[in-house]
């Protein structure tokens, strides 16, 4: 009803339109968050592992559907992180610099899915192999160059961090 209302009162009035080359354009990306949620997603595939196969009480029934709905959660916004950068940031340059760029995001989106579909640690690890090569790419478009260290909390993987110069 609020929508119909304020289409009419743009047909008689004709508001301003408003364009931005994304969502907020603060120039504001950084792969990190999509490192965090696919660690999450390993991490929780762990903590689903570390519950007994069979026999659940009702607590640890309230634990497994946290955890599944958390891996899941973090599984799209793996996706949806890497989406906003690849969508927003990305242009013809980066993709000049970063050839194979789309197919690594693709492969991305599927792995992500595949996260999602099954408790499965070794798709964990994968998607975040993928994050991480796209972490790199992302900073080579920057001139920044990365390191690869073992992050210092479970699920304690490798991630790809900047060099960043203080």
């Amino acid at each position: 009803m609020l929508h119909t209302l304020i289409h009419q009162i743009d047909r008689l009035i004709g508001f301003p339109e408003a364009s931005a080359h994304c969502d907020i354009p603060c120039k504001i990306y950084d792969p990190s968050t999509a490192q965090i949620a696919a660690l999450t997603v390993i991490r929780m595939v762990d903590m689903i592992n570390e519950l007994p196969d069979e026999n659940l009480s009702r607590a640890q029934q309230a634990q497994l559907s946290r955890l599944v709905a958390q891996k899941e959660e973090h599984a799209i916004k793996v996706k949806e992180e890497i989406r906003v950068i690849w969508g927003d940031y990305f242009k013809q340059p980066q993709f000049d610099q970063v050839p194979g760029v789309h197919e690594l995001v693709h492969n991305i989106m599927l792995q992500g899915s595949k996260c999602k579909q099954n408790i499965d640690r070794d798709a964990g690890v994968a998607l975040l192999k993928l994050v991480n090569e796209f972490a790199e790419a992302f900073w080579k478009t920057k001139d920044v160059d990365t390191y690869t260290a073992t992050c210092p909390y479970p699920p304690s993987e490798s991630v790809v961090y900047p060099k960043l110069d203080g």
